[in-house]
């Protein structure tokens, strides 16, 4: 085999890295991005938020229709932050923290909804349709936004710690 035949096969794996966190982060994005704005439209969630012992309280304080855009916008605010990654390694992070929130709270619902376990295969519960397995995909979107959230954290002190090396030596801004 050549060098050069080498060194492309070597890359791939390179590439599909590279192509693999770029669709989780972005596609963690679109899809916080999307949910949050059907929530402008549609309020599934009280359904959700009305079984839960940590979050019912909200439906005596809100309306089901500001609750829904509240979450709707959270959703929305965060899928903006995680996507200005190239620009802002701090912001991305907040962004991602938010959605590790959210998805904490959507995750709890596996929990408190009635109808998630439709019934049982020996020990193993099987999940509804609606809302178990509807919940249940949240799983690996709580592993992005940690993913996310780990990544951005380590650029962002990583470029605060090159910034501190950079004034101390007198590179920085102003010298």
């Amino acid at each position: 085999m050549s060098t050069t035949t080498t060194r492309s096969t070597d890359q791939w794996p390179v590439r599909l890295c590279s192509l693999g966190q770029a669709v989780s982060r972005y596609g963690l994005a679109l899809t916080l991005a999307w949910i949050g704005f059907g929530k402008y439209i549609k309020m599934e969630a009280r359904v959700l938020i009305e079984h839960s012992p940590l979050m019912s309280w909200v439906y005596d304080v809100f309306s089901a229709n500001t609750v829904a855009r509240g979450l709707g916008t959270l959703e929305i605010v965060a899928a903006i932050l995680i996507s200005l990654r190239s620009l802002s390694a701090r912001l991305s992070a907040i962004g991602s923290a938010m959605a590790i929130v959210l998805f904490c709270g959507t995750l709890s619902f596996l929990f408190t909804t009635p109808g998630v376990i439709t019934r049982f295969a020996g020990p193993i519960p099987v999940l509804s349709a609606l809302p178990g397995q509807f919940l249940l995909k949240d799983v690996v979107l709580m592993g992005v936004a940690i993913w996310t959230f780990g990544e951005a954290l380590h650029a962002h002190r990583t470029s605060s710690v090159l910034d501190a090396d950079r004034d101390q030596i007198g590179d920085g801004p102003g010298h």
